[in-house]
């Protein structure tokens, strides 16, 4: 295998901070490598020395001859011309349009777009997307990406994913988006305090790989402070003590989690949720909303019940932000009515959060709102719940002025959570949050008891945080997906193979609607009211089903016991499936 690039013992400091210290490393032909850490902590100045962008203070980067670096920094220039001109870099039009790879580029990042469009014309987004297409347009040996989800939907991240597993060159990746780590990487690196540690696998693998290794690290800790107990027992005894050395078996790392409990009681949640916000939180009867160009909500009935965990996804345009400000009652429908619970303490964290006292410090604008807050059985105070958003020691008095756009962004969304609301209504709640922070606030939603809608391009987060996804498919209504995002993935496919919306279109360039399905208004009201009462007919079934499991459980040894149990268990396994045939018939009716 041919080696690419090295690191020899490199070290960086800026200022008393040092990010990179006698660090040495390499990459190799074929190497597909996802680089994690706290932002701060050094992996975007890592992948710049290994670039050949920074100089490092001290040791050697040796590059193989002739080596053909890609590498997508997240503040690169534009120059002045056209979209075309600078993703096809002057190449003529027979020549790319004849080419399926660059086509396919272009319709995955540049889908529906003008061309002839001049770059400064774009927004910031739209910028990074024509970057990172110029890139891949070009043959490269290594391809070196920094934070390449960033302004890319759901879709578009989909779409990059397959694009890279399809690519020849070696790939370093940095990013916070962990299913993209997953799909993507075969290696990871986790970079912080001067060095960077090496995992095999990707996301998933490395979790669990840490896990093992701070495991092992807990129980070496274990056996000398045991050592050095016995040591001093046998000091006090004046005679030497006979120990025999301790044994531990290292566990695969699957095991880690074998007697883990669910990441969240759901069965609880629900229980806490529904007494602090009884019966109704936020009830939609027949709500339309329309733009000049197209109709976003088209008579939409919806409940949003206690306890509703729902991830919502969607075409960038197609009203998700939109139905959000509806639920939160800071936009009116054009027609139908909104109805919130008399219970209902709702925060809503949108993608443009009001500025906070440039003057003032993160721990004053926490305390402002609340000093303590009970989170599930647990109590935190304001300091811990900032640590918990990475602002750790002098960072909790550093001038709110000073701090960068992703600090600000987190520490409204903590100063929302800090209000204890008993519905969250999260736009994009990801945006500059690092792997660690992201796992940290995870950790607190799943102790959270109330209704929580997210919007996040983050799949993730989504599929972590919620316990069902809807979506917004361009035609007025609300799908429920019972397959998650791999059901949306594969029905926008569908729909871009029958000429709608064209896979990775961008915000500006969302094509009209397909017509509506031959139904009448009337059968289609009826056919998504049956949807409904199937859905919460199969949540309460799947709950039914959790506390049967416990149930069994408990009851292994009462054979009797144990044969109801399955009886009812098997039941209602039954139902489900009659359940899940009439929900999709409902849905092939309507065309959802």
């Amino acid at each position: 295998m041919t080696n690419l690039v090295n690191l020899q013992d490199v070290s960086l400091a800026y200022g008393p901070l040092v990010l990179l210290d006698k660090v040495s490393l390499g990459v190799d032909e074929g190497e597909r490598i996802g680089v994690v850490g706290r932002n701060g902590g050094g992996k975007s100045t890592m992948i710049s020395v290994l670039a050949g962008r920074t100089e490092p203070d001290s040791g050697r980067v040796v590059h193989n001859r002739g080596l053909r670096v890609g590498f997508l920094h997240q503040r690169d220039d534009f120059p002045d011309s056209t979209v075309g001109e600078f993703v096809l870099g002057g190449r003529a039009e027979h020549e790319w349009a004849g080419d399926a790879r660059i086509r396919d580029i272009l319709r995955g990042l540049l889908g529906g777009w003008d061309l002839d469009v001049p770059m400064s014309g774009l927004s910031g987004g739209e910028r990074r997307r024509s970057g990172l297409a110029r890139l891949l347009v070009d043959d490269h040996d290594l391809v070196i990406l920094d934070e390449p989800t960033n302004h890319l939907d759901i879709e578009g991240i989909a779409w990059l994913a397959e694009h890279l597993r399809g690519r020849p060159e070696s790939l370093v990746v940095v990013t916070h988006d962990r299913w993209f780590l997953d799909a993507v990487t075969t290696r990871t690196w986790e970079v912080g305090r001067g060095t960077v540690e090496r995992y095999e696998g990707g996301y998933a693998a490395y979790v669990l790989a840490k896990a093992e290794r701070d495991r092992q690290a807990a129980a070496e800790e274990d056996r000398r402070q045991n050592l050095m107990r016995k040591e001093l027992a046998w000091l006090r005894r004046g005679a030497p003590a006979r120990t025999s050395k301790p044994k531990f078996r290292i566990e695969a790392a699957n095991q880690l989690i074998a007697n883990e409990p669910p990441v969240r009681d759901s069965v609880e949640l629900v229980r806490f949720a529904s007494s602090r916000l009884g019966k109704t939180v936020i009830d939609l009867k027949k709500v339309s909303v329309a733009i000049p160009d197209r109709t976003l909500l088209d008579e939409l009935t919806w409940q949003l019940g206690p306890g509703d965990r729902v991830g919502l996804v969607g075409v960038n345009g197609a009203g998700k932000s939109t139905l959000l400000k509806i639920l939160a009652e800071e936009r009116e429908p054009d027609s139908g009515t909104v109805r919130t619970g008399r219970t209902v303490k709702l925060a809503h964290l949108s993608q443009n959060v009001a500025e906070l006292d440039p003057t003032a410090r993160p721990l004053q604008a926490v305390m402002d709102v609340r000093e303590h807050i009970t989170i599930g059985k647990r109590d935190y105070t304001a300091s811990q719940m900032l640590e918990k958003f990475g602002f750790r020691g002098e960072r909790q008095w550093t001038p709110i002025g000073d701090l960068s756009g992703g600090e600000k962004r987190r520490l409204q969304l903590l100063r929302l959570l800090m209000d204890e609301p008993n519905v969250l209504l999260l736009d994009e709640p990801t945006n500059d949050l690092d792997i660690e922070t992201l796992t940290e606030l995870e950790d607190l939603l799943d102790g959270w008891p109330g209704s929580l809608v997210l919007v996040s391009h983050d799949r993730y987060f989504l599929e972590r945080i919620t316990d069902r996804v809807l979506a917004l498919m361009g035609d007025g209504g609300l799908a429920f997906l019972p397959g998650g995002v791999d059901e949306y993935l594969e029905r926008r496919e569908a729909s871009a193979g029958e000429g709608t919306v064209p896979l990775g279109a961008s915000e500006t360039a969302v094509q009209e609607p397909a017509a509506a399905p031959a139904v009448s208004q009337a059968e289609r009201r009826a056919a998504q009211k049956e949807m409904q009462r199937v859905e919460r007919r199969m949540d309460k079934i799947a709950k039914r089903e959790e506390q049967l499991h416990e149930q069994m459980a408990a009851a292994a040894e009462d054979y009797t016991r144990l044969a109801d149990l399955d009886a009812e268990a098997r039941t209602l396994a039954s139902e489900k499936e009659e359940l899940e045939m009439v929900w999709l018939e409902q849905a092939e009716l309507i065309g959802d």
